[in-house]
């Protein structure tokens, strides 16, 4: 064990590889936070999260001018009691986004640090569950794409050994229900497919979407009302079939215990850069386990791979490469299932050389 002598700060700007539009929004920008903290010994831990296009300032701000410092001279070990001190620190700005986002580069820095210094990969020092998940792909499943593209898109998918791909909905309720059901033919039954509103629809609308999507067999109906409807959510789920599957939204632990206990929900997509790291994902995930329900969590493939195989009921990890450029190595692929990496940490290898030359302007901070 040994005390965080220096934390670095820094944030890329990365651009999607393909036009991303849901039902509410364009995904146009990741802005991608990276914190590098050094502990005595010498051990680095590399932590990150991210933002879709707004924002990364202020996570930025907010990780120089109270996170960091708060932690210089804790015991980099100290994973548990850190994360609660610092929770407590930014009391006054949580529960939300900009305070999570900032929390989870930290936290899984710790992780990382932590997992190197004992030689261990990520997936077997939090829990050792999984040996491979499998893969669906949202890449070509956006709201804008034409239908025969999405066909096409599921097609080269399924031939690539993956076994389901995500489809946005969110059109006049006729035009999903064509487009899902000309994925459907062209895949068949063995082939899951899964639907995202993006919290497009009010409560009425949602049971209605999801009367006419029971016939198409998919498998889940995603983020279908606002997220912090948990009544919206329990009325839904009582009026169909469908699993339902929230998370990607939620910023805190407490809320996911909330849409469990009030059975509002059938999936957790619980998302490391939006909970505020490893340390409450994990309380998320076994949480979820006592209920009987998987997690399926969102975007971060590369990070996510290593957590789904640590637990016992993680079902899917979601497929939208976006760390190619920031790293040498990919994330392994077989039979249309994601491997964690074995290597010491959080089996990610960044290629910082890559990342000096696309740091943002003013975001390169050093604290100590």
């Amino acid at each position: 064990m040994a005390k965080i002598v220096r934390v670095e700060l820094l944030m890329v700007d990365l651009k999607p590889k393909v036009k991303r539009v849901d039902a509410i929004q364009s995904f146009v920008s990741q802005e991608t936070p990276i914190v590098r903290i050094t502990d005595a010994d010498g051990a680095v831990g590399v932590g990150y999260s991210y933002t879709i296009g707004t924002g990364g300032m202020s996570v930025m701000k907010l990780l120089e001018l109270t996170l960091a410092p708060a932690i210089i001279g804790r015991d980099a070990y100290d994973i548990e009691k850190i994360w609660r001190d610092l929770l407590f620190l930014t009391h006054a700005t949580t529960v939300g986004a900009i305070t999570a986002i900032a929390m989870a580069a930290i936290d899984t820095a710790l992780w990382d640090l932590k997992a190197k210094k004992l030689g261990l990969p990520l997936h077997i020092l939090a829990g050792g569950a999984q040996k491979a998940i499998p893969l669906y792909t949202t890449e070509g499943g956006w709201l804008h794409l034409e239908q025969s593209a999405l066909v096409e898109d599921a097609l080269r998918a399924k031939a690539d050994g993956f076994a389901g791909a995500k489809l946005k909905v969110g059109r006049p309720i006729h035009e999903d229900v064509k487009r899902i059901s000309a994925v459907r033919e062209a895949v068949g039954p063995g082939f899951e497919i899964f639907t995202d509103a993006n919290q497009a629809f009010a409560v009425d609308e949602a049971i209605r979407r999801a009367r006419a999507y029971e016939p198409l067999d998919i498998g889940w109906l995603e983020e279908p009302l606002p997220a912090d409807d948990i009544e919206g959510h329990k009325r839904l789920v009582e009026h169909t079939s469908l699993p339902i599957a929230v998370g990607e939204s939620l910023y805190s632990h407490l809320h996911f215990r909330e849409y469990l206990e009030r059975h509002a929900c059938s999936i957790v997509q619980v998302d490391v850069g939006r909970i505020g790291g490893i340390t409450p994902w994990l309380k998320v995930a076994h949480m979820a386990e006592c209920f009987n329900i998987a997690v399926c969590p969102h975007f971060l493939m590369e990070l996510h791979v290593s957590l789904c195989a640590a637990v016992p009921n993680a079902r899917w990890v979601e497929y939208i490469p976006q760390l190619d450029d920031l790293t040498s190595e990919r994330m392994t692929i077989r039979d249309g299932k994601a491997i964690p990496s074995d290597a010491p940490g959080l089996g990610i290898a960044w290629d910082f050389e890559a990342i000096d030359r696309m740091v943002v302007d003013g975001s390169r901070t050093v604290v100590s």
